[in-house]
């Protein structure tokens, strides 16, 4: 009996750990100690680990047992420690022994299978990063856990399969019997297929907005009675936005592993993630939360992607409200009393609402049947810090007949990507000195400073500053709305046309956009 060592990873959020499970066994009663603050799912392992072992024809001895998962003090949760604990309980008693410095990913079933856990891409890129190389998962998280690159991983079906691989002789080897494969479909199987744009009848200034919003990741509302199109708009948002980098796809494959849906992912997530919450949904379903170590929201998963609220008065406020600090700051902290995540949550926010609780205060407003108190307070759930972060208020009308036979004649999703992503590559050009990418990222220093209008230019937006109409923050989100219209057009700076156009938007004069 003696002591062994192997790693694993623990997820805190989206960042990873490396833990040491260290066994002991000595000549003493016979038990299982745990230490190391697991939570419940991993104080279970033990009798998973128990009969793994045994079913696959290596019993544990009857001996205490201790593992310790180092450092201590790191809360753990999960089944994706099983492999690492019997590995290193085996070793301890001498059944084998294995190389140091391989990480150990996978969950036991009773007869020794090894079953996929979720979040195997950030963990694997997690020990990458503290410089380790080898890596054992179960079969199912194999091609999932190579495309980190560095890491030379290997996959297999059960703890038996394992075991030879290590040395021990097969002859004592039990394998488990094969488990029938449930056919599902992954994202990458499923014929994805955006929503097209040329689907869309009539609304041509929400059309522009919506490019607007793509080509500079603005945020964005949609006001109009019910039926106009705000939706139908709201959705096709994601086919023309451009395909995500590495480092971004990376980390939004990273979130989705880690929430755990969906069949094993044979391939990085390159199309921005599209969220749409029911207007019923709880502070910790969009911010993220749960008990323990706090799970990720809407608004992470759609991390470099779009969170789409309809009927965004439905929601409450406070869950509105909680919006704000993750609007600018691109992350959120979840804070519990065993341990705080931090998750990214850079995405596009797209509001719809109707313009009353019936939804019939358009025009004249003589088919609403809502008393001017109802309208106040309707409306007033979307408050006004909120509402000053978003950068383009859409009013979208009714469509007219003679547009409904129009739609052959509109353009498509795919031209109008074209033009987001010759917008975008401009902007990483000018931005790139400064470590940004696109223009929603620009802050006032900025905005002021190297990337400064001129004055004559801005004598519009700065009365309406002294008016009152106009918060600071507006200010910066109005220049940035200019930038990306003459990004669009192709020019090299906004000219009064391009300002005059993003103060429309954001609903500070009355003109329209010629």
């Amino acid at each position: 009996m003696g002591f062994a060592r192997t790693y694993s990873v623990a997820l805190v959020g989206i960042q990873g750990h490396i833990v040491e499970v260290e066994a002991d066994i000595t000549a003493a009663l016979p038990g299982f100690v745990l230490l190391g603050l697991p939570d419940a799912s991993l104080s279970e392992a033990k009798d998973r680990v128990k009969s793994a072992a045994k079913n696959a024809g290596i019993p544990l001895p009857q001996r205490k047992i201790t593992i310790n998962l180092t450092p201590p003090t790191l809360a753990k949760r999960g089944s994706g420690f099983d492999l690492a604990l019997v590995m290193a309980a085996l070793q301890a008693a001498g059944e084998l022994k294995i190389p140091e410095k391989i990480i150990y990913l996978g969950e036991l079933g009773l007869d020794g299978s090894l079953r996929r856990i979720p979040g195997i891409l950030p963990a694997v890129q997690a020990a990458v990063d503290s410089g380790f190389e080898y890596f054992v998962v179960p079969k199912e998280n194999l091609e999932e856990a190579i495309l980190v690159p560095g890491a030379q991983v290997r996959g297999f079906s059960s703890l038996a399969e394992l075991l030879v691989a290590s040395g021990i002789d097969e002859k004592n080897i039990k394998y488990p019997p094969v488990r029938k494969e449930f056919a599902g479909s992954s994202e990458e199987q499923e014929s994805k297929r955006f929503l097209d744009m040329a689907e869309v009848s009539g609304q041509s200034e929400g059309r522009f907005a919506l490019e607007i919003a793509a080509a500079g990741a603005h945020h964005l509302l949609f006001k109009g009675p019910p039926g106009s199109g705000k939706t139908m708009l709201a959705e096709r948002l994601p086919g023309i936005l451009p395909p995500l980098d590495d480092s971004s796809a990376m980390d939004v494959t990273a979130i989705h592993s880690l929430c755990g849906t969906g069949t094993p992912r044979h391939e990085l997530i390159r199309e921005p993630p599209f969220e749409a919450p029911h207007h019923s949904a709880s502070a910790p379903a969009i911010l993220g939360g749960g008990s323990g170590i706090p799970k990720p929201g809407a608004i992470s998963k759609a991390h470099r992607g779009v969170l789409f609220l309809d009927e965004a008065p439905e929601f409450k406020r406070t869950v509105l409200d909680s919006l704000r600090q993750p609007l600018e700051s691109g992350q959120i902290t979840l804070d519990r009393s065993i341990a705080s995540a931090v998750y990214p949550a850079r995405f596009q926010l797209v509001l719809a609402a109707n313009p009353c609780p019936c939804g019939m205060n358009t025009g004249r407003g003589l088919e609403c049947t809502c008393s001017s108190k109802e309208r106040r307070n309707y409306f007033g759930r979307l408050s006004g810090p909120l509402l000053d972060r978003v950068d383009l208020h859409i009013t979208v009308p009714r469509v007219q007949s003679h547009e409904l036979a129009l739609t052959e004649h509109n353009e498509s999703s795919e031209s109008i990507r074209t033009r987001v992503i010759q917008a975008r590559a401009a902007q990483r050009e000018r931005l790139a000195p400064y470590g940004l990418s696109t223009n929603a990222e620009t802050n006032g220093r900025l905005l002021r400073g190297d990337l400064k209008l001129d004055a004559a230019l801005l004598s519009p937006l700065l009365r309406a500053i002294d008016r009152g109409t106009i918060t600071a923050r507006g200010f910066d989100r109005v220049l940035r709305t200019a930038w990306t219209i003459a990004d669009l057009e192709g020019k090299s700076s906004p000219a009064a046309e391009h300002l005059d156009l993003a103060m429309y938007f954001r609903n500070l004069h009355s003109t329209s956009p010629s």
